[in-house]
């Protein structure tokens, strides 16, 4: 079984411009994710998917493997699927969102070893939360490990009982069917409405299934987010592990 992750990474992010290459204990965003995503035991190569001249330069600074894409992608889904079409023998690509500098790795095991037991054209993972969490973080409502709807909303509402509230992390395993597709299909008017990409392969008809992680994993969108990155990287003991090679 041979599984490719794909880190999708922009530099013209809306809310932190530039936040790939920001410096986290002199190592760039991205090549963080990047470091961490080679300790996983299940990808067999990674790479970092781009439209940056500025990122390709650092990738190669770094050795990074790394594919050039389109400018005119609406999304990091669409910019994996182009960068997919570069390979014909893999079983799944796994896209790790390049603005998770924390990403563990043996999230990425788990996701890929429940895609191969289980039927479904895309897997992503969730966690357990009772905290109130904002419109950065998407939700995810499923039924039997099925997902129903992803939104940004706290949902499903607590009507006649409480409801625990299913965090999105973003670590997704695609089949190649399941991205070739994904490119193929227009922008969804749930996906326009909620900003959420996925929301193109519900109404599409895609399976996505879902399971229970524990654990946390945040990604880095705002100036605070930034700042959490900095302080929690300084005890980290993966980044103590792969720093050493710099």
């Amino acid at each position: 079984m041979k599984i490719i992750g794909l880190i999708p990474s922009r530099l013209e992010s809306v809310r932190l411009p530039g936040k790939a290459l920001l410096d986290i204990c002199g190592i760039p965003m991205v090549i963080h994710t990047y470091k961490r995503a080679l300790l996983s035991e299940t990808i067999d190569e990674v790479y970092i998917c781009t439209d940056s001249s500025e990122i390709a330069e650092i990738c190669e600074q770094y050795g990074a493997p790394y594919i050039m894409t389109s400018s005119e992608h609406l999304n990091g889904t669409e910019r994996i699927a182009e960068a997919a079409d570069s390979f014909s023998d893999a079983d799944y690509f796994v896209d790790i969102q390049g603005d998770e500098p924390l990403i563990n790795p043996e999230h990425i095991d788990k996701v890929v070893n429940y895609h191969s037991n289980n039927d479904h054209d895309i897997v992503l993972p969730h966690i357990f939360t009772n905290k109130i969490i904002n419109e950065h973080i998407v939700k995810v409502v499923d039924s039997g490990g099925k997902v129903l709807y992803l939104t940004r909303a706290n949902c499903p509402y607590p009507f006649r009982g409480e409801s625990q509230l299913k965090k999105h992390l973003s670590i997704i395993s695609f089949t190649p069917g399941a991205l070739r597709m994904y490119a193929k299909m227009p922008e969804s008017a749930l996906e326009r409405a909620e900003g959420v990409e996925l929301l193109r392969a519900i109404e599409n008809n895609l399976t996505i299934g879902t399971f229970e992680l524990s654990g946390d994993s945040f990604s880095v969108d705002t100036g605070q987010d930034y700042a959490n990155a900095l302080e929690a990287m300084k005890s980290d003991k993966l980044f103590q592990q792969y720093s050493l090679d710099e």
